[in-house]
């Protein structure tokens, strides 16, 4: 891991701008233009647009940013990030989830183009998701959580978050989805428009909806190579942290399953011999991985809440090519031990866990926060981390994997 820049706070987004810098996005507003040795220059601050708790851990703020695939040409690109409240949104919930269409002139972005295109409002701060990219067949994807709390269900008598069979299976929400809409071409009275082939685009369910059953989606990109798979990770409730490749109309199970296993929502360590709702025909997808969360396996789980990576197509590392490159937030909530991951697939189909040990962090973790991944125009992979998990302090790095002894 070779340090590339420092005195960030909670970075949280890298992707390639124009071929020779990168767009850094910090989860407490500030974006930055970041040259290949790590020299920052300011692109846009979304701080006065967030509703986020500066100093403290968070899930708000700025959660995604997608370049449109003509940005070159149109210099459109896309941001989610948590709004203040509007005042559609029932007058107990948290904030509004918003994807605003901004464009970019020169070196800076116009913040005063912007154009929502979808809300989102969320009961809870936390189990946001947020994370946005635009897939092979051009259409924007977005990764949207169960609405916060825990265990998707409600808190109690009074609150109105979910229906009793929770949010992830609930086809008239667009919480604890996986959203595909078309931004080119926008339908008659909408800001956007609807795939054709999406699941319920001629009704049964919302149309915006591409699969669901998600619980907190801290993690989805595109493998720029092999069959272009959406990769996405799920941070679990307290027993298993998933990585899964997202299928048109797939079922991810939450919150009737929690790994592959059937989930307790009223005692979530204990796991069920049977489903506690009826699902019917329902047909769940598998994770392709699964390991044990800390909380429910203490003696040999692997960490305690996972965080979504990259399929590796860079050139510098042969060793990982084709490998789903990932990471767990920490091992310890209130310490800085994160660590990397590779998932791999066996020609039986299999994947498999191994530790990812770079050379200059060698042992049990690279003792930081691991926030999220980037990649760059040629596909190496970068670590974004801080060192106290909150979105306070100037601790966060930038870090680029690259071949030991560069």
């Amino acid at each position: 891991m070779q340090l590339i820049a420092t005195n960030l706070t909670a970075p949280a987004i890298l992707t390639d701008f124009d071929g020779k810098r990168a767009l850094v996005a910090e989860q407490i507003g500030p974006v930055h233009l970041m040259t290949p040795d790590g020299q920052l220059k300011p692109f846009a601050d979304f701080t006065s647009k967030l509703k986020i708790n500066f100093g403290k851990f968070d899930e708000r703020g700025v959660l995604g940013i997608a370049l449109h695939p003509r940005f070159a040409a149109n210099r459109k690109f896309y941001v989610c990030y948590s709004a203040e409240k509007r005042a559609t949104a029932p007058a107990a919930w948290d904030h509004t989830m918003n994807v605003s269409e901004f464009t970019a002139k020169g070196d800076t972005a116009d913040l005063g183009t912007e154009r929502i295109v979808l809300q989102i409002d969320q009961p809870y701060f936390n189990h946001n998701g947020g994370r946005i990219a635009f897939g092979p067949d051009g259409f924007l994807y977005l990764g949207v959580g169960d609405g916060g709390h825990k265990n998707d269900i409600n808190k109690d008598e009074k609150d109105n978050a979910r229906g009793s069979r929770g949010n992830g299976q609930d086809l008239n929400t667009l919480l604890g989805k996986i959203v595909r809409i078309d931004v080119d071409k926008p339908a008659a009275g909408k800001l956007y428009g609807i795939p054709q082939d999406n699941p319920f685009a001629k009704g049964g369910g919302l149309p915006e909806i591409y699969a669901w059953g998600i619980r907190n989606p801290w993690g989805m990109t595109f493998d720029r190579g092999g069959k272009r798979e959406l990769f996405e990770v799920e941070v679990g409730q307290s027993r298993w942290e998933e990585v899964n490749i997202i299928v048109k109309g797939g079922n991810y199970g939450w919150n009737l399953r929690e790994g592959a296993e059937w989930f307790n929502p009223k005692k979530e360590l204990t796991p069920l011999e049977k489903p506690y709702f009826d699902p019917g025909a329902a047909k769940f997808v598998d994770p392709i991985l699964a390991y044990g969360n800390l909380a429910g396996f203490p003696n040999d789980g692997k960490g305690r809440s996972v965080t979504g990576g990259y399929v590796y197509r860079g050139k510098a590392l042969p060793q990982l090519t084709g490998k789903y490159v990932f990471a767990d937030w920490s091992k310890n909530m209130g310490l800085p031990q994160g660590v990397l991951f590779t998932a791999t697939k066996g020609g039986d189909g299999k994947w498999t866990l191994d530790q990812l040990e770079p050379e200059s962090h060698p042992g049990q973790g690279i003792g930081a926060y691991v926030w999220a991944f980037g990649e760059d125009k040629d596909g190496e992979l970068y670590v974004l981390t801080n060192q106290t998990g909150a979105l306070g302090s100037k601790s966060g790095k930038i870090w680029k994997l690259v071949k030991a002894g560069k």
